[in-house]
């Protein structure tokens, strides 16, 4: 892969820094799809994917890896064949398992950072605990359904988040297990535009505008660039 254009504005050190990274990535849907792949062409070539999902017919209008041709087909599988079409020195390990401690505990510390682009409350709390355990960097994805306003996105911390149910939900369990660690999130105050917690509506450009802040986030403050 060629990366002379990166390497014009970060510099070949950076380059460097970048292809020795290493990225658990949870979730690979509208918010997971746009970060792995943005991760990809920053040039990061280790990767730990998971996702316990298959491509549906509804995920067309919104998922970066979803096509015709892979609906019925696991997200880990495709995202491992769509990574190596881009860089065929990536290193793509992939599992389709659900994430909670029973799955985190096969795992060593050997993570540079953790994502989490899934919006399982549980998992997300499991990640969590298991960055601080093991002194891993993470960062995780709030609410982006049932919104159309990608300005309306920022970073911040997960106490500090309005108008986004999932990171009040993801609050509450983070008590319940009494961590205040100050997590760093993207988050929208955009008001949601459905209420319903029974159906979520989503179109493009909050969830992919989400994972894109989600991989910039981590590419800066793995090569110190603000």
């Amino acid at each position: 892969m060629n990366l002379t254009r990166c390497e014009k504005i970060i510099g070949i050190d950076a380059i460097t820094k970048l292809k020795n990274t290493k990225i658990l990535l949870v979730g690979l849907g509208g918010v997971g799809g746009i970060c792995f792949e943005m991760l990809i062409r920053s040039g990061i070539e280790n990767i730990t994917v998971t996702d316990y999902d298959i491509f549906e017919e509804s995920n067309l209008n919104r998922q970066i890896l979803s096509l015709n041709n892979n609906i019925g087909k696991k997200k880990v599988d495709i995202a491992k064949a769509f990574a190596n079409s881009i860089n065929e020195n990536c290193v793509i390990n992939s599992f389709y398992n659900k994430v909670n401690e029973e799955f985190l505990s096969n795992f060593n510390k050997d993570f540079d950072y953790i994502i989490d682009a899934c919006d399982d409350v549980n998992a997300k709390v499991q990640l969590v605990k298991f960055a601080l355990k093991n002194d891993i960097k993470i960062i995780s994805s709030c609410g982006t359904g049932n919104r159309l306003d990608p300005t309306k996105l920022h970073y911040t911390n997960i106490w500090k988040t309005e108008n986004d149910p999932l990171a009040k939900k993801f609050r509450n369990a983070l008590r319940k297990e009494r961590i205040t660690y100050k997590l760093p999130v993207v988050t929208s105050n955009e008001v949601p535009l459905l209420k319903s917690n029974d159906f979520v509506g989503s179109m493009a450009f909050v969830p992919n505008s989400s994972g894109i802040m989600l991989a910039s986030y981590v590419i800066n403050d793995v090569i110190n660039i603000k």
